[in-house]
């Protein structure tokens, strides 16, 4: 799947000054701030550092000084990253994420390389990406998914210390517990573009990348983050058996039709559960109720590798 639209440019290489936001609460952030600025400095390229003190500080500072630069940089965890990206949205500010979270799911998303130093060249001598985002109805956006049901539970569940010690691997523990040994169910009535469609579920998810875990698996058929609409996708499993069978699917990438997997692309969308399911945006819990979401076309100007934009 290209990261890009065939018609899109080539980026402008990044020459500086940027301006990197870092979350030195973040589980790397601090520790890998001096590998970032060697980088930098490795390229030639001038950088102003801003640490962000609070939640929401991360993005009064890029609305605040974005103008001044050639670039924002973000190091920390995707919600450093998405504050920063849904605060430039529509600016045509360029963003470059580099991994400094325990899950660092929009990095990995990006094909952004773990290690910082690496992760900085590929962004500085990359390319440019023109990537939809999800606007929830708090303002809040998203780049990858929100959803509801076992990826929350998998993100609201999973220990502070295994996540310390495991990072990602953390998550894909959790995972396994919630979609084998779980299995919670509940109904799921999902209003997209205004038709309803009604089901049990375990898990809903609203994407706009089609791809999660370097392109491990796939989520559902032709889904893009640059045409407009986001996806709704139902998974409803009854048994283990079928648990199985789905996640060998996805990872196969094979879309036929069967009763426990459903797509829907569309542009306004809310999602309403019975009984009230935790919620989550890239990765950050969003608590429980109806999730609203609507798609912001093209309003983020994301860094990303080469030869992810092939």
């Amino acid at each position: 799947m290209a990261l890009l639209s065939d018609a899109a440019p080539a980026a402008r290489r990044v020459t500086g000054p940027v301006l990197l936001v870092v979350n030195p609460a973040s589980r790397r952030g601090a520790a890998l701030l001096d590998r970032a600025h060697a980088a930098f400095a490795r390229a030639r390229v001038a950088v102003d550092e801003v640490r962000t003190a609070a939640a929401g500080h991360a993005a009064s500072v890029a609305a605040a000084r974005a103008a001044d630069y050639d670039a924002v940089f973000t190091l920390g965890g995707d919600g450093t990253a998405m504050e920063v990206v849904g605060a430039l949205a529509g600016s045509g500010v360029r963003v470059g994420i580099l991994p400094g979270g325990t899950g660092n799911l929009v990095a990995r998303t990006l094909g952004i390389p773990l290690g910082v130093g690496r992760a900085v060249h590929a962004l500085l001598a990359g390319s440019e990406a023109r990537v939809d985002l999800g606007c929830l109805a708090s303002g809040q956006r998203f780049a990858f998914a929100a959803g509801v049901g076992a990826d929350a539970q998998m993100i609201a569940r999973t220990p502070a210390e295994w996540k310390r010690r495991l990072g990602v691997l953390a998550y894909a523990l959790a995972a396994s517990d919630e979609l084998l040994l779980r299995r919670e169910r509940f109904a799921v009535r999902a209003t997209v573009d205004g038709r309803v469609y009604e089901r049990s579920a375990t898990a809903v998810m609203v994407a706009n990348f089609g791809t999660v875990l370097n392109r491990l698996l796939t989520l559902g058929p032709g889904i893009r983050q640059d045409d407009g609409v986001l996806d709704v996708c139902v998974f409803s499993p009854e048994s283990t058996e079928e648990t199985l069978h789905m996640m060998l699917r996805l990872f196969r990438a094979d879309f036929r039709a069967v009763p426990y997997m459903l797509w829907v692309p569309g542009r306004e969308i809310r999602i309403e559960t019975d009984p009230p399911q935790p919620a989550q945006a890239d990765g950050e819990l969003l608590g429980a109720g109806p999730l609203d979401v609507h798609v912001d076309p093209l309003a983020a100007r994301l860094l990303v590798p080469t030869r992810f934009a092939a």
